[in-house]
């Protein structure tokens, strides 16, 4: 079993801090909202993006899998009442030369090993796609 501890304060009504190891993030408690901070809702997508980019590390070397980048990007859908995620939806985009198979071997992968991924998909609908990246266009 492993264990992680944060601590979280507000600074004031705009804005608090949640702090682990040296880290340190702002976070956006301001009910107007502010653009340079990320949201609650942000934050959970983000540890998602992070569980994906993790995972990706931990398994290319198992794999053997070649890459030379990766992007995620996600979309959540928040009911108001009571307030919840209902849906995510996330698109990984592998720059790689590997096969389709080995493709969706990287995915099926990160989809049974992610912590926060299986932790939100036991709490909310999860769908998700991996793709290569296409060639540049000239």
């Amino acid at each position: 079993m492993l264990d992680y501890h944060i601590t979280a304060r507000r600074i004031d009504s705009h804005g608090s801090e949640a702090m682990t190891k040296q880290a340190r993030i702002v976070l956006d408690t301001d009910m107007a909202g502010r653009a340079d901070a990320f949201n609650p809702a942000e934050m959970l997508l983000a540890s998602l993006a992070a569980c994906i980019l993790k995972g990706t590390e931990r398994v290319i070397p198992m794999l053997k899998f070649e890459l030379r980048g990766i992007e995620v990007s996600l979309h959540g859908i928040r009911q108001d009442s009571p307030p919840k995620m209902i849906r995510i939806a996330y698109d990984i985009v592998v720059d790689t030369d590997e096969s389709d198979a080995r493709l969706d071997l990287l995915h099926r992968n990160l989809q049974k090993y992610g912590t926060i991924m299986n932790t939100l998909a036991g709490a909310t609908e999860l769908v998700g796609t991996i793709q290569r990246k296409l060639p540049e266009q000239d």
